[in-house]
C-alpha cells in the first residue's frame, strides 16, 4: 500500500495524494529524505548506538542538503518551508535510532528556533546562520536536576556584571550538550522565583579553537533509550556571557519557553508517528512472511495490528490538524497539547505491541523494534509530561 495513500486515508483505487498541509513538492521531499535516511543513516544505527553518539558529519550533511534550515525564513538563511521541517522530523524517526533523530531535531527544531524568532541581526549572523550551515551545533538548556516540567523552578542564575552576566548552575538531560558549540540557556535574572525573572542567554560552551569554554563542564549521561544521542549534564561556574548574547527581553524568557514548546511538541508528535509507522511496516512484513510459510496470523494478531494502524492514523490526523493551525498562526495550544498527549504513550504502546506480535508469531526478536520501544518511552516525559499536558488541556477548557 502506498505511503501517500495511507496518509490520505484513500483506498487502493484512488490516486496518490499528500495529506494537507503537504503538497506534491513535500511528497517529493519526503522521498529524498527517506532515501537519505535509509542509505546514509539506518545502516550505521547499530554502530552509533554502541558508540553512544553519532558523528557531527551527519549534521553537516543534513545542513548541506538544505534540511537543517527548512523551518527558517529565507532572509535568515533558511528554506522558508516549515512544512518541510515537519516532514524531516517524521522521516528521521525511520533511521532506527531515536537518538539520531533527537540530535538533529534538537539542533534544528528546538535550539535554533528561539534564536531565529527572538535573536538580533548580530545573533543571527553569529549563531543562526552558522547553525543552519552545520558549522556550529546548538543545544537548548532548560531542564535542571530539580526543575523538569516545572520550568518556573529553574535555579541556574545569571548575575549582572560589567559588560554582561556571570552564569552559574546546572542543566540536565541536554540533548547535544557534550558536542554543542553554544547552548540557548534559561537563567534566573532576578532573586524572585516563579515565572518572572527568567531570561535566555546564548552561552558559548566552546571557544574559537573548539576547546571547552572556561567554567563549562559537560558530562555524558546514560539513559534507557536514545543511546546514539549525546545527552549531557552541564555545569556552569561563573561563565561570562556578554550583554550581546541576551536573547529576547531581560526577564522575558518564560514567553520564549512557551512559544518554543509548541514547535517542540509538534516535532515530538511527528517523530512518534514516524517511529510507529516503521514498526508497523516491519511487523506486517514479518507476519506476511510467516503466512507465506504456512503460519497465517490468528484473529487476535490481526486485530492487534488493526489497532496499531488505527492509532497511527488517528494520531496523524490530530497532529496534522494541530500543525495546520500552528502554521496558520492560530491559537492552537489546546490542539498541539492534545496531539502530543495522544501520540506519545500510544506510540510506546504500539511499538511494544508490535514487538510482542513478532515474538508471539515465533520470531526470536527484532533489535530495531526493541530499540524503538526503549526510545519511545521518553515521549510521555520529554517536552512536558503527560500530566502537564492534561493540566494544559484542562485549563484551555476553563477548568
Amino acid at each position: 500500500m502506498s505511503d501517500l495513500l495511507e496518509r490520505a486515508g484513500a483506498g487502493s483505487a484512488a490516486a496518490p495524494r499528500p495529506l494537507p498541509p503537504l503538497t506534491e513538492a513535500h511528497a517529493a521531499l519526503r522521498g529524498e529524505i527517506r532515501a537519505w535516511v535509509e542509505e546514509e543513516l539506518a545502516p550505521h544505527a547499530d554502530a552509533w548506538e554502541a558508540a553512544r553518539s553519532f558523528p557531527d558529519a551527519v549534521l553537516r550533511d543534513c545542513a548541506a542538503r538544505g534540511w537543517i534550515g527548512l523551518k527558517f525564513p529565507r532572509e535568515q538563511g533558511g528554506g522558508g518551508d516549515p512544512v518541510g521541517a515537519a516532514v524531516l522530523a517524521e522521516e528521521l524517526a525511520r533511521c532506527g535510532s531515536g537518538g539520531v533523530g533527537a540530535g538533529i531535531g534538537a539542533h534544528a527544531g528546538i535550539a535554533l528556533p528561539p534564536v531565529a524568532a527572538f535573536g538580533t541581526a548580530d545573533q543571527h549572523e553569529r549563531y543562526l546562520r552558522p547553525g543552519i550551515r552545520g558549522e556550529r551545533i546548538a543545544a537548548l538548556g532548560i531542564t535542571e536536576p530539580d526543575a523538569g516540567s516545572d520550568v518556573a523552578a529553574i535555579r541556574t542564575r545569571a548575575e549582572r556584571v560589567d559588560g554582561g552576566f556571570l552564569v552559574s548552575g546546572s542543566k540536565l538531560f541536554i540533548t547535544n550538550g557534550v558536542r554543542a558549540d553554544f547552548v540557548v540557556t534559561a537563567c534566573r535574572t532576578t532573586a524572585e522565583g516563579g515565572h518572572g525573572g527568567i531570561s535566555f542567554l546564548i552561552v558559548d560552551t566552546r571557544d574559537g579553537d573548539g576547546a571547552r569554554a572556561a567554567g563549562v563542564e559537560a558530562t555524558a549521561i546514560e539513559k534507557l533509550g536514545w543511546h546514539a544521542s549525546d545527552t549531557a549534564l552541564l555545569a556552569f561556574d561563573d561563565v561570562f556571557v556578554p550583554e550581546a548574547n541576551l536573547l529576547g527581553e531581560l526577564h522575558g524568557g518564560f514567553k520564549l519557553i512557551m512559544v518554543n514548546f509548541a514547535w517542540e511538541r509538534l516535532m515530538m508528535s511527528l517523530g512518534a508517528l514516524g517511529a510507529v509507522e516503521l514498526a508497523l511496516e516491519r511487523t506486517v512484513a514479518f507476519l506476511r512472511a510467516r503466512a507465506a510459510a504456512g503460519r497465517r496470523p490468528g484473529q487476535r494478531a490481526r486485530h492487534q495490528v488493526a489497532e496499531v494502524a488505527t492509532a497511527l492514523t488517528s494520531g496523524r490526523a490530530l497532529t496534522y490538524h494541530a500543525l495546520r493551525l500552528h502554521l496558520a498562526g492560530a491559537d492552537c495550544v489546546r490542539e498541539v497539547t492534545m496531539a502530543k498527549l495522544a501520540t506519545q504513550r500510544a506510540a510506546y504502546a504500539a511499538a511494544d505491541r508490535c514487538l510482542q506480535l513478532c515474538f508471539d508469531a515465533g520470531g526470536d526478536g527484532d533489535p530495531l523494534l526493541e530499540r524503538t520501544v526503549r526510545d519511545l518511552r521518553l515521549g510521555p516525559i520529554g517536552g512536558g509530561t503527560d500530566e502537564v499536558m492534561k493540566e494544559i488541556v484542562g485549563k484551555t477548557l476553563g477548568l
